[in-house]
């Protein structure tokens, strides 16, 4: 029997299941400073952040499928959501930092790294900072190989949706990105954006092949690792990233008739997640405003410029980053 959603927020180990990670402890961590800059009516508490067994619901179905894409359940079918989510049925799933109370180490606060593909990182030799953290995520085409001295060599959470993964490893395999990083401590956050994302985590978590769709009769195994499980497989809940583009990243984009298509970045969800699950930040190559003295990535060899597209605003993004750096809720690497 699954726990109840009371039970599912209590305190263990310093952590709020499925909602917020932060220490009690940490004196002057992001829930503590938050209060007192223009951010203060931006946070709500009792937003899920993944999404797991419990919430396959009849009645949340009705609700969230009124919502396409990262922002609901539009699209995937009833039994198909039903039938991935039922995998996602022990803590770890309803934890974003599900190991905390093993490595916390005493500490009073939970420090996480934030790691982007920006340009700005080459030759940064901010590698061993990074893997100083306690956490370390990364995203999308998370190159680490011959650029450990810059980027790091750590990865405890590579968030991701199978539409970005596929299109990363397409587009990166000359540079060394063939699959997602695997480690004992690595775990797989999927943005849900179409079926084809509960297909695929079902996959990994159970050790089956894909049932059907893109990734049709694929073992999860050559993206994950063999050791991948159940317990290190977590979604975000499209309640979340919802409310991360409502009130955090709510752009003009929304008046326009690419309303439909917008949404966060990969990237953005996965450092406003960092900012809701740790108690202290640090982001790294995500964009600045001298962004255009860098490449698009840090992997890159030759000089290529951002691309923008309609389906994300990061000028709005870039924008975002220094607000929160000046208001001390992040600490965002710059050059400048």
């Amino acid at each position: 029997m699954l726990p109840s959603f009371a039970a599912q927020i209590r305190h263990v180990g310093g952590c709020q299941h499925a909602l917020i990670c932060f220490t009690q402890t940490c004196p002057d961590g992001i829930r503590t400073r938050r209060a007192n800059t223009e951010f203060s009516g931006n946070f709500l508490n009792n937003v899920p952040v993944l999404q797991w067994a419990r919430h396959a619901t009849r009645e949340e179905y009705g609700r969230l499928s009124q919502h396409r894409g990262a922002h609901g359940w539009g699209g995937v079918d009833y039994n198909t959501l039903v039938d991935a989510l039922s995998v996602l049925n022990s803590s770890a799933n309803w934890q974003m930092l599900d190991d905390w109370k093993d490595r916390s180490n005493n500490s009073e606060c939970i420090r996480c790294a934030v790691v982007g593909s920006g340009g700005i990182l080459k030759d940064s030799k901010r590698g061993a900072e990074i893997d100083s953290h306690h956490y370390v995520f990364r995203t999308n085409g998370a190159v680490i190989k011959g650029f450990e001295k810059d980027v790091g060599s750590r990865t405890t959470h590579y968030t991701f949706s199978t539409n970005t993964l596929m299109n990363s490893i397409r587009a990166y395999a000359g540079v060394g990105f063939k699959a997602p990083p695997v480690a004992k401590e690595t775990r797989y956050i999927f943005l849900p954006d179409h079926d084809r994302d509960y297909l695929l985590m079902k996959a990994a978590a159970t050790h089956t092949l894909v049932e059907r769709g893109p990734e049709r009769n694929r073992d999860p195994a050559s993206f994950f690792g063999k050791d991948v499980s159940a317990e290190k497989v977590k979604m975000y809940h499209p309640d979340f990233v919802r409310y991360l583009r409502n009130r955090f990243l709510r752009s003009a984009t929304l008046k326009t008739k690419y309303k439909d298509i917008y949404r966060p970045s990969t990237g953005a969800v996965m450092l406003l997640v960092a900012l809701h699950t740790c108690d202290k930040v640090s982001a790294y190559g995500f964009m600045t405003p001298d962004y255009m003295k860098y490449s698009d990535h840090y992997y890159d060899k030759k000089q290529k410029s951002v691309v923008f597209f309609k389906n994300h605003d990061l000028r709005m993004e870039m924008a975002l980053w220094q607000r929160l750096h000046q208001a001390g809720l992040i600490q965002l690497y710059m050059r400048q």
